[in-house]
């Protein structure tokens, strides 16, 4: 027998220990193979000794005998690191371990007591992680597989990634993957210098067939942190003065996320129709005056000078647009 229809056969036992009654297209969907191959399965688990019974009519399928249990639940290597992904399906499938991934929760779940396994069913009946942020689609990331694979070998990749001022070609040690907001981002070496890569932004990858050593000591995690920090140090270096109705002190979180909070965290007292004033930070003058606009008529931009008048000169073009009719 393949040792990859081995693997299979043990993820279809273990799915009939844990779940118990399922029928042939729920078991081929959990496995990702036809319904077909799902009847030659059974009846292979059967041959082998295995007590599987069908139930017939409309509510029907497959389950064990009543009492039987297997222990044969070890982790593979690659089950046993996909198991950082629970809870996380979507970023499973797209570093290529969703089955690698059902099959060592199955693996686990198989191998609690009674009790435990009822508790870990009911917590992923009631509770769901979705990563990607609202209304927006996940960035294609066709490289991802073959980045995660180099960052679990210590690979070095060669790649032609795409900036905002074009694209350049460069060799890299991938260090670490961070999936931040549904967004993909590779943490690599780089002519000796840590960067921070999007990957949907990668045109091309492959391997040089050259292996690396990581540098000692290195924290991805407190890279990261760190590298967030000041990525929003940079890019928030100026302040706006605002007064906010009732309606817009809502909004500002939602469109302005932390920073959103912290100035309405520090904001000054209502005045008598419920306005108040905040400071609020802010990117650049022309990235300001575009995130602002969409707060509308429950916002007025109190200062510095140069931002009100940009605000002003914005909202007085498209009045203007809007009287025009066309």
């Amino acid at each position: 027998m393949r040792p990859v229809r081995a693997d299979r056969l043990l993820s279809l036992l273990l799915l009939l220990q844990n779940r118990g009654l399922m029928t042939a297209p729920d078991l081929a969907a959990e496995l990702e193979v036809s319904v077909r191959t799902v009847y030659r399965d059974i009846e292979a688990l059967g041959a082998s000794g295995v007590p599987v019974r069908a139930a017939r009519g409309p509510e029907g399928g497959y389950r064990l005998m009543e009492g039987y249990r297997t222990r044969l639940t070890g982790l593979t290597d690659a089950e046993a690191g996909s198991l950082f992904l629970a809870g996380l399906p979507g970023p499973a499938r797209d570093l290529g371990l969703g089955a690698v991934l059902a099959s060592a929760q199955l693996k686990v779940e198989a191998a609690l007591p009674g009790e435990l396994a009822d508790q870990a069913r009911r917590v992923r009946e009631r509770f769901h992680l979705d990563a990607p942020a609202w209304f927006r689609d996940a960035d294609p990331v066709p490289h991802l597989e073959r980045i995660s694979g180099a960052v679990w070998e210590r690979r070095v990749l060669r790649t032609r990634y795409r900036r905002w001022r074009g694209e350049v070609h460069r060799e890299v040690r991938p260090l670490g993957l961070v999936l931040k907001g549904g967004i993909w981002y590779l943490v690599a070496l780089s002519e000796d210098v840590v960067r921070t890569y999007r990957v949907s932004r990668f045109q091309a990858v492959e391997e040089t067939g050259d292996l690396f050593d990581r540098p000692a000591g290195f924290d991805l995690a407190a890279y990261w942190a760190e590298s967030s920090r000041r990525m929003e140090a940079a890019l928030r270096q100026g302040t706006a003065r605002l007064r906010l109705s009732p309606r817009g002190q809502k909004l500002l979180p939602m469109q302005f996320g932390a920073a959103g909070v912290r100035a309405l965290r520090e904001a000054g007292p209502p005045d008598g129709e419920g306005w108040v004033e905040v400071e609020l930070s802010v990117e650049s003058e022309a990235v300001a005056t575009g995130d602002l606009l969409r707060l509308g008529t429950e916002a007025e931009v109190l200062g510095p000078p140069g931002l009100r008048q940009a605000v002003a000169g914005a909202v007085a073009v498209l009045a203007e647009r809007y009287a025009a009719g066309r």
